[in-house]
């Protein structure tokens, strides 16, 4: 390879399938004659044993490739040719397995949607789709080949968004945990400008000697919230170095912050007074006189909802745009959107609202969805347009700037969380269709 297409391919994850894409077309000749051999019966499909050849070759010559790269210290035997051959074969049935569930729930992806992302994998290569069949000959890819294992990975990443992705349950807790850890190393780089107040305690203090300087800090908090100037406070009664300065210790970064009240101050809004807080040394008071770094995260959003349609073994593309079309001309005419969204819709969680699909912001959507909603207006109606997940009429119903500082944390901890879930779901997604499908070894 000479590296010009191949980060493409590894965004894609067609190395993983890169020779399945023939299973259904190399069976047979015209004449009825079988032309191949067969390694694996996989419910109604099979896997060829020149997949399996294939295949089997390709991880060979990998599997060479890492141990030359690799320091001579560091290279290892070359696995059993029995446990590479089980392995490869494995890797077939379940993809043939996928990819058969994928048909019956009626996943397709359409040439033009092809087209759209191979365009993307050119562009990426600084090619045109035009330049990438030569392209990838020239290190070896068959481009027919290519555009069908491209084709079946989209399903598959349908099939997995389906069954795996948008099952994954995030506990309460684990949404907790993670908004806490994300603030605590947010904070790190956060400056803070506190000033502090401290009733001491001698080192022995008698429960009497406590009680007292309790009373008294109690009584400076009243004060404080009664309207009373900290740093005039802090002058008066503090009994920390800092009192003449009116308490005032200055902007500390988040980890720079006394382990004492660092939990309380990251907590607390500019101008916010701690409650007291006990140590060995005595009872403190903090107040957070201003905050720098801690950015407020606005965006542009949207209110959207749509009407989806998606192929299938009765509607192709065609029959489908034309569906949409009349849908659109009724919305036109004075039908109700939602109603006909409830009644039509193949997205069961917008079809139960309407079609709406909320206040959204940039990145919330697949690229061809977002592209179409770019060139609306306010309340118009769109054409009928494509993308990976079947055909759409879509409005956008209003706009406005919104502060999602807290809704962005959530986000990202519900994607963190997703992501180290997914491996494990996903294996235990396979295992389940492996279990229950019928596969019968021939080799």
């Amino acid at each position: 390879m000479n590296g010009k297409i191949f980060p493409a391919l590894t965004l894609l994850g067609l190395w993983s399938i890169s020779i399945l894409g023939w299973s259904q077309t190399r069976e047979l000749g015209g004449t009825g004659e079988l032309l191949d051999g067969i390694a694996a019966i996989v419910d109604d499909g099979i896997v060829l044993k020149s997949e399996f050849n294939e295949r089997l070759g390709l991880t060979i010559n990998a599997l060479n490739q890492i141990q030359l790269q690799a320091q001579p210290e560091q290279r290892q035997a070359m696995p059993p040719l029995s446990i590479l051959e089980e392995q490869v074969l494995e890797q077939l049935i379940l993809h043939q397995i996928q990819l058969q569930r994928a048909q019956r729930f009626g996943i397709i992806v359409s040439d033009e949607f092809l087209n759209q992302v191979l365009s993307g994998v050119a562009e990426e290569a600084n090619l045109t789709l035009e330049d990438l069949p030569n392209a990838l000959a020239e290190e070896g890819i068959d481009y027919t080949m290519y555009r069908q294992d491209t084709r079946e990975q989209l399903i598959l990443d349908q099939l997995q968004q389906r069954d795996v992705i948008t099952r994954i349950v995030i506990a309460p807790r684990e949404m907790e945990l993670c908004l806490s850890r994300s603030e605590q190393n947010a904070s790190d780089e956060i400056d803070y400008n506190i000033s502090h107040i401290l009733i001491g305690l001698p080192s022995s203090a008698t429960d009497n000697e406590v009680n007292e300087a309790r009373k008294h800090v109690d009584e400076i908090y009243e004060r404080l919230q009664a309207g009373e100037e900290f740093s005039q406070l802090a002058i008066a009664y503090s009994e920390s170095q800092t009192a003449l300065d009116g308490g005032a210790l200055g902007w500390r970064k988040g980890v720079q912050l006394p382990t004492l009240f660092a939990s309380e101050v990251i907590a607390m809004e500019a101008g916010n007074v701690s409650d007291p807080i006990q140590s060995g040394s005595g009872f403190h008071i903090v107040r957070l006189n201003d905050i720098r770094g801690a950015e407020t995260v606005m965006i542009d959003q949207i209110r959207v909802r749509h009407i989806l349609l998606r192929p299938n073994e009765i509607l192709d593309d065609s029959a489908i745009l034309q569906k949409l079309i009349g849908i659109r001309n009724q919305v036109i005419e004075g039908d109700d959107f939602a109603t006909l969204a409830q009644a039509i819709s193949e997205d069961p969680v917008s079809a139960a609202e309407g079609g709406d699909l909320g206040w959204v912001g940039p990145g919330t959507f697949v690229p061809e969805f977002e592209q179409q909603l770019a060139t609306l207006e306010l309340a118009e109606l769109s054409e009928p347009f494509q993308t990976r997940f079947g055909w759409h009429v879509a409005e956008v119903t209003e706009r406005r700037s919104y502060d999602t500082t807290e809704e962005m944390k959530e986000l990202k901890c519900a994607e963190q969380i997703r992501s180290s879930k997914l491996e494990e779901e996903r294996e235990l997604w396979l295992r389940r269709l492996r279990d229950e499908a019928f596969v019968e070894k021939l080799i």
